[in-house]
Parts: structure tokens; C-alpha cells; sequence
């Protein structure tokens, strides 16, 4: 979760973020509220997301400023030990203000996960 939490860094491994600032802290110590910019494609916007986090098992965001094209965007991480690791769960769901024919969406979802995934563990398995 560590890696998932440290947002200034996410230009250096998530492919579609150009830059991640941390606007402010919860309790925990840990970021509660972000804001981004993304070039994901066909999806390049401004957006500020609200996070909440379960300890280091989950954390899910949600959307708290809407940007010029993403209108909703909601999410999470889920991580579980396994035997050999951690096992994580992505999920995520972009809504746009511009119409956009459903499988194209859902293959700039598909590319924005699977960039994710992939940037995340590459990261994680750097140290």
C-alpha cells in the first residue's frame, strides 16, 4: 500500500499520469484528496479524486472535482497476502461528458488498468 499511497511518484510508473498532488491529509497521515493530470489516449483531463483507506488492505476513491471530460471516475486497490505475495484487485469506472461509443471507453478503461497493473508491480518489485 505503500507504493499506492505515495502519489508524487506515480509519473515514474503510471504510464497515463502526468503529474499527482497531494491537496490534503486525513488522520491516518495519508493523502485524502488529489489532484491529477491524466493522458490516457483519448482521455486527457484535470480531475481531483477523494480517497479513503482501510488500513493497508483497500483504498477507494471517488471523483471530488470533475474535470473538462471526466465527469465521474470512482475505483479501488484491494490487497491480499497470499502465500507467494500480495494478491491486488483493480477496479475502476470512468465517466466522460463527451459522448463516447462504449467500446472505446471501455478499451481506455481497459488500457488505463492494465498500464496500472503493470507500472505497480514493476514498481513494487523494484523496491
Amino acid at each position: 500500500m505503500t507504493v499506492i499511497a505515495d502519489f508524487a511518484a506515480y509519473p515514474e510508473w503510471a504510464g497515463q499520469v502526468k503529474s499527482a498532488q497531494v491537496l490534503s491529509t486525513g488522520e491516518d497521515g495519508r493523502p485524502d484528496r488529489v489532484r491529477f493530470v491524466l493522458d490516457a489516449g483519448p482521455i486527457s483531463d484535470e480531475y481531483t479524486l477523494a480517497y479513503t483507506w482501510q488500513g493497508d488492505e483497500s483504498v477507494d476513491w471517488v471523483i471530488a472535482e470533475a474535470g473538462k471530460m471526466v465527469s465521474g471516475l470512482t475505483g479501488s486497490y484491494r490487497l491480499t497476502e497470499t502465500g507467494a505475495g500480495t494478491e491486488v484487485t483493480y477496479e475502476l469506472a470512468v465517466d466522460l461528458k463527451v459522448p463516447m461509443i462504449g467500446m472505446i471507453k471501455r478499451k481506455a478503461e481497459k488500457v488505463i488498468i492494465d498500464t496500472a497493473l503493470k507500472g505497480l508491480k514493476k514498481r513494487v518489485e523494484a523496491g
